[in-house]
């Protein structure tokens, strides 16, 4: 799994039948902390997730579970919004659409 940012939407009218009507989303992954990654990936959105939020991406099995079913012809789906990230050295912070940490009091 990872952590990343909604950067965008894909628009596709021909597509395998399994993938009619799932949403596509660009999401650009955090490397260390949070700072975005130079990749971006398509991941299929059940959960309603827009530009800007931060959302957890899973791959595999667990995306397709997500999908609906094992049949599904994708890899990658977006599986949580992101609310707040809690790390290990007591920071807690939440992830503003424009990229930025907001401590949390």
């Amino acid at each position: 799994m990872l952590v990343g940012r909604v950067i965008g939407n894909v628009w596709a009218t021909q597509k395998a039948e399994s993938l009619t009507g799932m949403r596509m989303l660009l999401v650009r992954p955090f490397t260390a902390g949070d700072v975005e990654s130079e990749e971006v990936i398509v991941a299929g959105d059940t959960l309603g997730a827009g530009i800007g939020e931060t959302v957890l991406v899973a791959y595999g099995r667990a995306a397709r579970t997500v999908l609906g079913g094992q049949d599904v012809g994708w890899q990658v789906a977006v599986v949580g919004i992101v609310d707040a990230i809690h790390l290990a050295d007591g920071g807690t912070f939440e992830l503003a659409g424009d990229g930025t940490r907001v401590p949390i009091a």
